[in-house]
């Protein structure tokens, strides 16, 4: 795509804005840079970026006057395309992308694109690690950390870049298309932004709506609603299942992985030989599987890689274990779904501290996941008094307010005894009480090495 001479407003100056003006910095275009707080500093932003002082960057306001003289607004995934500011730009015949959709002109390898609503970050880890056997040049990027478009002038013919991409950097794809895409599953998160589950679903599959016949998407057959859209897709289909005996695919039988390809059975590894706890890490193992064979990797190469995985960081990560109590971290575990998942993982009676910032979500189907599990609940931030209430309503009643990760964690190691568990699991976003998830994690994990 020719972009010379063209004017890009870049919105949000976060991982995303960044690795947008990296790239595009190197290219003969104008930038302007606009980021609703206030309280960033200018200055030290145009040095790090290395941006000169003609560069225009605004805070807090955008001046419209901006909009009649650009061509593109790049939008970072925390701005939502229905925000007055993208509905003016938009009539003033702006047009609208992302960074991933921008990346994605400047790519020259394959590209590996996961998506789902949770197990995303370790199954792009995971299928990370598993290139990086096979392949010189590998690029881990996406929502993981690492912006696309901070990477993508680095890539080659003969790398591979393997994306992990959330729902609101898909809203700005039109013609992003990876050569194997992965849809992981489809739960009810983010519908304060996207209203609907049908509108999440569509936005969901997006990722694989540019796809050919020689490309491949990776299903998950255990989501229904995946199962059904897949006669719409262009592409290959790979499913993986974690309840189903599949004539075609990767299952999980019992303790066993199973890859059943052109009517050969071949059991891959035993669940007890993984690093990762959890029926769901079965499925992120399964995926990861699915996506690297559907590149070329041998088995014998996605074994070895697989079997030496270990949690990634705020997903159900063991932190220590004090005074015979094991405490784990799962800070990323930001919606019910997730949360339930963390739970199920646990090997016994656990001490759950959770809560923080409203996203709209009903917690009827986290907590009724407690059964006996749970001994106590220790809640904080906004959601806590809603919480509370549907967990009374189930019956548990050992239920604690803090103020604080530090007396959360306090009042946990209070609670539980030897042999017992600790999870720090939310099932709400962070925000209000924490920068993000990694710093809640992070402090979570401070507060439990001090005990």
């Amino acid at each position: 795509m020719d972009f010379i001479g063209k004017t890009f407003i870049i919105a949000g100056m976060g991982v995303s804005g960044q690795g947008a003006v990296s790239l595009l910095k190197r290219e003969d275009v104008n930038l302007v840079l606009f980021d609703a707080n206030e309280r960033l500093d200018k200055e030290e932003f145009r040095k790090r970026m290395g941006l000169d002082d003609g560069t225009p960057i605004y805070l807090g306001e955008f001046p419209r006057h901006e909009l009649d003289l650009a061509d593109y607004l790049v939008l970072s995934p925390g701005i939502s395309v229905e925000t007055e500011f993208v509905r003016e730009a938009e009539k003033a015949g702006v047009l609208i992308t992302g960074e991933i959709e921008l990346a994605f002109q400047f790519n020259k390898g394959r590209l590996i694109a996961i998506t789902g609503t949770n197990g995303k970050t370790t199954t792009t880890a995971l299928t990370g690690a598993i290139m990086k056997e096979q392949q010189e040049q590998v690029f881990v990027v996406g929502n993981i950390g690492t912006s696309f478009a901070g990477a993508v002038l680095n890539t080659t013919r003969d790398s591979v870049t393997v994306a992990e991409i959330s729902s609101f950097q898909l809203e700005t794809a039109d013609t992003f298309r990876p050569d194997v895409s992965g849809v992981l599953n489809v739960t009810p998160d983010h519908l304060d932004r996207h209203h609907t589950m049908e509108k999440y679903l569509e936005t969901k599959m997006k990722i694989a709506a540019n796809q050919g016949k020689e490309d491949v998407c990776v299903l998950n057959y255990e989501d229904e609603r995946l199962r059904n859209y897949a006669p719409r897709l262009d592409c290959q289909i790979i499913f993986f299942s974690s309840g189903h005996e599949l004539q075609d695919g990767i299952y999980l039988d019992e303790d066993k992985i199973i890859i059943r390809r052109g009517g050969e059975k071949v059991v891959f590894c035993r669940t007890g030989e993984l690093n990762l706890l959890g029926k769901h890490n079965y499925e992120n193992v399964m995926a990861a599987i699915a996506l690297t064979m559907a590149t070329g990797v041998p088995l014998d190469v996605i074994r070895s890689a697989v079997l030496r995985f270990k949690s990634v960081e705020h997903r159900i990560e063991y932190v220590a274990t004090k005074g015979g109590v094991a405490y784990y971290n799962d800070s990323k575990g930001t919606n019910t779904d997730a949360a339930i998942k963390a739970i199920h993982a646990m090997p016994g009676r656990t001490v759950l501290i959770a809560g923080g910032y409203d996203k709209g979500a009903v917690y009827d189907e986290w907590v009724e996941a407690f059964g006996d599990k749970v001994t106590c609940l220790i809640l904080m931030g906004a959601t806590r008094d809603k919480i509370a209430r549907t967990a009374k309503e189930f019956g548990h009643t050992n239920i604690l307010f803090v103020e604080s990760m530090e007396e959360a964690v306090k009042a946990a190691s209070k609670e539980a005894v030897s042999g017992e568990f600790v999870l720090l699991s939310p099932a709400c976003a962070s925000w209000g009480m924490f920068k993000n998830y990694e710093e809640r994690g992070r402090i979570f994990k401070d507060c439990v090495n001090r005990i």
